[in-house]
């Protein structure tokens, strides 16, 4: 009984978090970035999915430092499948403050760094290697721990294979949980004694 009553204070104290108290030290990022989903209804029924879960810690009030897996497919009926993966550091730094306009909300910028690849089915090509990716996002609380976000990458993959160098610009929308830290946990222990 101890516990389910300090899980419940811990979700209502984590409820009256402002928008900078997600990004404080010691707070943990979880959640993924959707980008490219379509379903094609006609000929040639494309579809193409692309997923980033992701988590980070911060070191630092508004900085956090983390991990990322990518998956991507591209398909399409009598063509070619396109596959690719990724696994690397990620990091992000929020800039400013509060944005005014939209009161839960802020800019932010991320950058990852690992290994990954592109794949074509039948022959039609891949690169697999070093992948780098930078640019800005936004991200607004819907509630003082959950964010929704879109962000705006360069995708730059280098290495080996029949092309060595393939790059795009990548627009997408994400889901993050912000759960709070060992920290914040420890303070809610010591205000209940």
């Amino acid at each position: 009984m101890k516990r389910f009553t300090l899980v419940c204070l811990l979700v209502v104290f984590a409820a009256g978090f402002s928008a900078r108290a997600q990004i404080q030290k010691g707070n943990i990022l979880v959640g993924s970035n959707f980008a490219d989903l379509n379903l094609g209804l006609n000929y040639p029924h494309v579809f193409t999915f692309n997923i980033t879960p992701k988590a980070a810690w911060f070191v630092e009030d508004n900085i956090a430092l983390g991990g990322y897996v990518n998956f991507s497919i591209v398909t399409a009926k009598d063509s070619r499948t396109s596959t690719g993966y990724g696994l690397g550091a990620l990091g992000r730094y929020y800039a400013g403050s509060d944005v005014t306009i939209l009161k839960h909300g802020r800019f932010f910028g991320e950058a990852t760094v690992g290994f990954g690849g592109q794949n074509i089915s039948d022959g039609g090509g891949s690169t697999n290697g070093l992948e780098v990716s930078v640019g800005p996002g936004f991200a607004y609380f819907v509630t003082p721990n959950v964010g929704l976000e879109t962000l705006l990458k360069f995708n730059g993959l280098a290495g080996f294979g029949n092309q060595s160098f393939r790059s795009n610009l990548d627009l997408s929308f994400g889901l993050q949980i912000y759960l709070p830290g060992q920290k914040t946990a420890n303070k809610i222990k010591s205000d209940m004694k």
